[in-house]
C-alpha cells in the first residue's frame, strides 16, 4: 500500500482523535439560540465540512435571515463553546495506534500532513503532542471546503507531487470525495456503507497501523 507513497494526509477528527461529539455539543448549543433544534443524526451532515458551510447547512432549517455579521458572530460563538470543551485535550486523548503510524511512516521516509476543515487543528494537534510529526498543516481558510478537493491538493502542490504518490485518510464522507476529487488514494476510517467512495476501509487508525506493520 506504501510502494512509491511520498506524502500521507490526514484528516483530524475521527481520524486521530475524536471530537466531533464536542463539534456537535457546540453547534446544538448555537442553534438552540436561534430556535433550531439539531436531531442527532444531523450531526452526519456536518462532518468533514467547514464552520462556515456547517452554519449555511444549520441555517437551511430556518426560515429566518442572517446578514453576514450576525453569521460571523454565531460561528464566534460555536467556536469559542468548542475551544472551551477541548481546552484540557492531551495525549490521552489520541486513538489507539496513531503515534506508532506516524513513526512508521516517518521512518520510511513519508511526508505527512495535516488536511483538516477545522481552524482549530494546530492547537489541538499540539495539544495532543503530535505536532512535531507533521511536515506540512492545511490552512483551511480561504480554500473550498470539503468534498471539494482543495485541502488535499495543497500539500500535494507544495511539495511538487503527483497524486498518485499521495494518500489521504479520512472518516467523513465529504473527505473521501475530496480525496478522490484529487485523484488521491482513499483511505477510509469505518465502514463501506458510509464511505462508498472509500478504496479501502478500516475500523479504526489501529488496524490500519496492524495492516501496514504487517505489511513491512
Amino acid at each position: 500500500m506504501l510502494e512509491g507513497i511520498k506524502l500521507v494526509i490526514f484528516d483530524l477528527d475521527g481520524v486521530l482523535t475524536e471530537t466531533s461529539n464536542q463539534h456537535f455539543t457546540a453547534w446544538q448549543s448555537m442553534a438552540k439560540k436561534i430556535g433550531v433544534t439539531l436531531a442527532p443524526e444531523f450531526e452526519e451532515k456536518l462532518k468533514g465540512v467547514s464552520r462556515t458551510e456547517s452554519l449555511n447547512r444549520i441555517l437551511e432549517l430556518t426560515d429566518r435571515v442572517f446578514s453576514d455579521d450576525e453569521k460571523q458572530r454565531l460561528q464566534d460563538q460555536k467556536n469559542k463553546h468548542y475551544q472551551s470543551l477541548i481546552q484540557d485535550f492531551d495525549e490521552s486523548h489520541l486513538f489507539e495506534g496513531v503515534k506508532p503510524l506516524l513513526k512508521l511512516l516517518k521512518s520510511k521516509g513519508i511526508l505527512l500532513a495535516l488536511g483538516s476543515a477545522s481552524k482549530n487543528g494546530p492547537t489541538l494537534i499540539k495539544a495532543l503532542g503530535i505536532d512535531q510529526a507533521f511536515d506540512y498543516i492545511v490552512n483551511p481558510q480561504n480554500l473550498r471546503s470539503k468534498p471539494h478537493p482543495d485541502i488535499f491538493l495543497e500539500p500535494m502542490l507544495h511539495y511538487g507531487l503527483d497524486a498518485k504518490a499521495c494518500i489521504g485518510i479520512e472518516d467523513a464522507d465529504a473527505g473521501v470525495r475530496a480525496i478522490k476529487a484529487a485523484n488521491m488514494f482513499a483511505i477510509g476510517i469505518g465502514n463501506q456503507e458510509n464511505l462508498p467512495d472509500a478504496d479501502i476501509h478500516f475500523p479504526n487508525i489501529l488496524a490500519l497501523y496492524e495492516t501496514l506493520k504487517s505489511t513491512q
